[in-house]
């Protein structure tokens, strides 16, 4: 029997991972990235709020089985410590109406012995049309 994968990188790895588990409909995946804390939450557009593992496989289970979310991340703000980061993104989606869609999304991340782990993922639906990126960084 093959092991089971894991993922042990940091805080953004785990983020990358869970926006590809969402967008290949992969809910192994999606709910191996979440901590094994009981108090673990998670909140989607006008929703309730979502408290463990079992109510959260639940909803994604219901999300995704018609198919991936084609949610595409970006302008990341970071903040973060030794054993947290917190991460809010816009995510760039597509609504019911063909229209492009953004909705605004806070993910928490808890340093774990397994690694970066989600302990809350909130999104909200943003008004208007998506924000520019205003702190944009160059790399050289």
């Amino acid at each position: 029997m093959p092991a089971k994968k894991t993922h042990n990188g940091s805080a953004a790895e785990t983020e990358t991972a869970f926006y590809d588990a969402l967008n290949r409909a992969d809910l192994e995946a999606l709910m191996a990235l979440w901590a094994d804390d009981d108090e673990i939450v998670c909140v989607h557009p006008g929703g309730v709020r979502l408290i463990g593992h079992a109510a959260i496989r639940a909803s994604w289970s219901a999300i995704l089985e018609h198919g991936g979310l084609h949610i595409l991340p970006s302008q990341l703000h970071e903040t973060h410590t030794l054993m947290s980061s917190v991460h809010v993104v816009i995510e760039g989606a597509t609504a019911a109406s063909g229209e492009p869609a953004h909705l605004i999304a806070t993910n928490v991340y808890a340093k774990t012995p397994k690694g970066w782990r989600i302990v809350l993922h909130h999104v909200s639906i943003a008004p208007g049309p998506a924000p520019q990126d205003t702190h944009s960084q160059i790399l050289h």
